[in-house]
């Protein structure tokens, strides 16, 4: 195998680490990025996303903070913690400060906005979930199925990136 065909089939994710075998630039057949490689670039986000968006949660609960200053505070935590994964994984190719926190935009903004429009919207649409206490069943539960439901339906859009070389497929190009 020649370097580039070597090069082609790593991928780097926001952590610095190279899953073999995907091609950021469709992968399985003309015209489609692999579901696999979709799940592994909606799982980074994910993590980063669920970071936040916990954070935020806990933060907003525990203050007493309003439902709609929660709910923002973990719109915003979620996105410093996408971008601050993503990055971490570029920063370690020796990118510098400024290309990295391009890429991260780049490579996450859509998924993440998707992923926190369908986590929040789950959130605010479960009965109480955002006015229970940090000890009930009913906040970690719904907020834990919010992310369920936010990887679910985020996961086709990051495919549909990957597949025309965009969303963490330019992380790819950094490596």
């Amino acid at each position: 195998m020649d370097h580039t065909t070597h090069h082609q089939d790593q991928y780097v994710t926001g952590h610095g680490e190279h899953t073999a075998g995907h091609d950021p630039h469709g992968g399985h057949g003309a015209g489609g990025g692999s579901w696999r490689m979709a799940a592994q670039a909606t799982l980074h986000c994910l993590t980063g996303c669920a970071i936040g968006e916990v954070l935020g949660m806990v933060i907003g609960t525990a203050a007493g903070l309003h439902n709609g200053a929660t709910v923002a505070l973990s719109i915003v935590l979620a996105f410093v913690f996408g971008y601050a994964l993503t990055m971490r994984g570029v920063l370690r190719a020796h990118v510098p400060f400024r290309q990295a926190a391009k890429v991260a935009l780049a490579a996450d903004t859509v998924s993440i906005a998707v992923m926190e429009l369908v986590d929040n919207t789950v959130m605010v649409g479960v009965p109480g979930a955002l006015n229970a206490g940090l000890a009930d069943a009913l906040f970690w539960g719904s907020l834990v199925f919010s992310l369920l439901v936010a990887f679910v339906a985020t996961t086709p859009v990051n495919r549909w990136m990957i597949s025309r070389g965009k969303g963490h497929a330019v992380v790819h190009a950094h490596h």
